[in-house]
């Protein structure tokens, strides 16, 4: 279970997540994951691939946040429906609490869906129009059979009650619930069949500002009480930076920095890190001394992939001859350290 505690960060207090240190294996384990999608430009044309994901691999720990943030088209939503096989992995492993499930059928997968839950972007198009929230939320209970049919309402209306609902509302549909109520019943629904491990795909970006820090201190009180692990997915740096444990930065399908939270938010190790953070706005005058790093040029294409450094085209420190040529290994900053980054000339 985590501990949460607060700290002073660019003058302002935020929530800084701890977690206890385990021997336990990672609740999962992901091995060198790629997604590739088939193209076909003409008739005759050779046959091309989009790589949304390439070559990823990382750790989840039980109870752990893993923040993971990259600009719009980088591959992150595909990398998390990938690793819960709601998309089929093209390349890779996928180990989840010590069992390989990557090319399990269907029938054998199936124990592992309730363990594996998703909460999407949208909270409005997730929900089914025409179900109640009765049917919504006890949909999975019913699937995994948790619950005789007698007692399944009072679970539901248990569940609704976690994440801050009446359960009056129970008989109520989608579309009579404000945003971030239906983002509750979206992590009602998750989490009525008690998962381990939950990937929450931008699960704010939707919501006012006032709604996103209810829905954001509900996952963390969750998480807490049900000793749940997240992906969590977001272009919102902040956010990012108060919910995870560790953060992953990925770009054009690709990893290319890992690390706790503190050390990837202090260091910002590789170029493309660093231009993110130096993109968020700022409340206040800009500090003069801040060179703020805009990157130029375009992400190269999916389907055509660099040879050597995916950012090298974008990249203001980056070498001809080299950083064009071979593809920079994630490897640790410091020895024993668990800060890793893809570059050659990762910032100090």
């Amino acid at each position: 279970m985590s501990e949460r505690s607060s700290t002073q960060r660019d003058g302002r207090e935020t929530q800084i997540p701890k977690l206890a240190k385990s021997g336990r294996q990672p609740l999962l384990q992901v091995e060198g994951l790629s997604k590739l999608y088939p193209t076909t430009r003409g008739f005759f044309s050779k046959q091309e691939y989009n790589y949304a994901v390439n070559n990823v691999s990382f750790y989840v720990r039980h109870g752990e946040t893993l923040g993971l943030v990259g600009e719009s088209g980088c591959g992150k939503s595909t990398l998390g429906r990938t690793i819960i096989r709601l998309h089929e992995p093209t390349l890779g492993r996928i180990h989840f609490d010590g069992v390989d499930i990557t090319r399990l059928s269907e029938r054998s997968l199936h124990p592992f869906r309730r363990k594996m839950q998703l909460v999407f972007q949208d909270p409005f198009g997730s929900l089914n129009p025409r179900m109640t929230v009765r049917q919504i939320v006890g949909e999975g209970i019913e699937v995994f059979d948790l619950a005789p049919k007698a007692e399944r309402d009072a679970r539901v209306a248990s569940m609704l009650e976690k994440v801050g609902l009446d359960s009056s509302m129970m008989s109520r549909f989608p579309h009579e619930f404000s945003g971030g109520q239906r983002q509750r019943i979206g992590i009602a629904r998750a989490l009525a069949v008690e998962p381990r491990f939950v990937v929450c795909d931008e699960p704010v970006s939707a919501l006012d500002v006032s709604v996103q820090a209810q829905i954001l201190n509900l996952l963390e009180s969750l998480q807490d009480e049900l000793s749940l692990s997240y992906l969590f997915i977001s272009h919102d740096l902040s956010v990012v930076r108060r919910m995870s444990h560790r953060i992953a930065v990925m770009y054009l399908g690709k990893l290319v920095e890992v690390g706790p939270t503190r050390d990837v938010v202090e260091r910002r190790a590789h170029p493309y890190t660093r231009a993110l953070f130096r993109a968020m706005p700022t409340l206040g005058p800009r500090d003069p001394d801040r060179k703020h790093l805009a990157l130029v040029g375009e992400a190269p294409s999916v389907a055509t992939p660099p040879k050597g450094c995916v950012f090298f085209s974008r990249c203001p420190k980056a070498k001809k001859g080299k950083c064009d040529d071979e593809a920079p290994p994630l490897e640790t900053l410091e020895p024993g350290k668990s800060h890793r980054a893809a570059c050659f000339f990762p910032d100090d």
